[in-house]
């Protein structure tokens, strides 16, 4: 059984409300479908905009979708204290989220004592092995959230989060403000809580490498739709959706490659994305896509495919075969992976 399952999910906002000369209304969520299973880690990628946050904000219930379902558990999802405790969410700023005029202890410990998991007494002991959890120090809980890191902070609202023992934590662009060496070590400790908890995680992001590192599979959304679903591996080493191509294409390198090269055979995107108020006819990229036919701006295409790696693209069968890696391309790409590994080693070995 699935944890998380998401079908057919739409978010609409109203635009202009109160002007009569101006009402629209803006799709940021057009029919997304994905599950989750216990101990997973789903990542949703693409580019601001997309609706990707807005996804992971309704089903932790801070928006209501208006249209779709949410299950968890096999069972529809309905808003309530029981929901609340069991899907968590760590947002991308953490200080925005921590009340400055609390202790650290008082923060982490108030979801369990909201709901019942601890009586007040045994608040403050709750939130020193918390803390310890997340590798900060027991006299961390009598500080208050300026005096710590970007970092410590993270770690903070993910304690926090887990004071509640949810199931499921949606990470939404949890680590993108951080420095890479801290970005390793925040999602090691993702890592590391998995495996021993079994929980479960949406992890949104925009840096490729990270969701390389920490996803078992891959969710490519573009203009409020996913166009490419699938095991992490197969996604970033054959791409299927010309988008995705460009999105693994555009990633930074360390060093610049030869002029009109890139990393993976892909090309670089020209244009504006176009705007979810006028979203193009049948397949949305095709405005952009170098391989665009008038197939692709009179249908729709369909998320489908086998193995489970989905895509929605009328010529994915016949576009142009993904080059392997240049040798240095796949080369820098492991020497960032490797900052993770040896970042999880040496937690792992203080741990111990």
């Amino acid at each position: 059984m699935s944890l998380l399952t998401v079908e057919n999910l739409t978010r609409d906002f109203p635009i202009g409300a109160g002007l009569p000369w101006r009402r629209e209304t803006l799709r940021a969520v057009d029919g997304v479908s994905f599950a989750i299973a216990p101990g997973e880690t789903l990542s949703l990628v693409g580019e601001s905009g997309c609706g990707k946050s807005t996804v992971g904000r309704m089903i932790v219930g801070l928006l209501s979708p208006s249209g779709g379902s949410i299950a968890f558990e096999g069972r529809p999802v309905a808003a309530g204290r029981a929901r609340a405790r069991q899907m968590q969410i760590v947002f991308q700023d953490p200080f925005g989220s921590l009340n400055p005029q609390m202790t650290v202890g008082a923060i982490v410990a108030e979801p369990a004592v909201l709901h019942g998991l601890v009586t007040r007494r045994e608040a403050a002991a709750r939130a020193r092995d918390l803390l310890a959890l997340v590798g900060l120090p027991a006299d961390a809980a009598e500080r208050y959230p300026h005096e710590f890191s970007g970092g410590q902070r993270q770690r903070i609202a993910i304690a926090r989060a887990l004071a509640a023992e949810p199931k499921l934590i949606v990470c939404d662009e949890a680590v993108s403000a951080l420095d890479v060496s801290v970005q390793a070590q925040i999602t090691n400790l993702l890592r590391d809580i998995q495996q021993r908890s079994g929980i479960g995680y949406l992890f949104i992001s925009h840096g490729l490498s990270l969701v390389h590192h920490i996803s078992h599979r891959v969710a490519v959304m573009y203009l409020g739709r996913i166009v490419e679903i699938g095991p992490v591996e197969q996604v970033f080493a054959a791409p299927r959706h010309p988008y995705t191509r460009a999105l693994i294409a555009a990633a930074p390198e360390p060093r610049p490659l030869r002029e009109g090269t890139r990393a993976h055979g892909g090309t670089v995107l020209e244009g504006e994305v176009p705007s979810p108020l006028d979203p193009p006819s049948g397949c949305r990229f095709h405005t952009r896509c170098p391989y665009a036919t008038d197939l692709c701006a009179a249908a729709e295409p369909v998320l489908g495919g086998e193995g489970g790696h989905a895509v929605a693209c009328h010529h994915f069968q016949t576009l142009p075969p993904v080059p392997p890696l240049r040798a240095d391309t796949a080369a820098r790409t492991e020497s960032v992976l490797r900052l993770y590994r040896r970042a999880a080693a040496a937690r792992a070995a203080t741990v111990t």
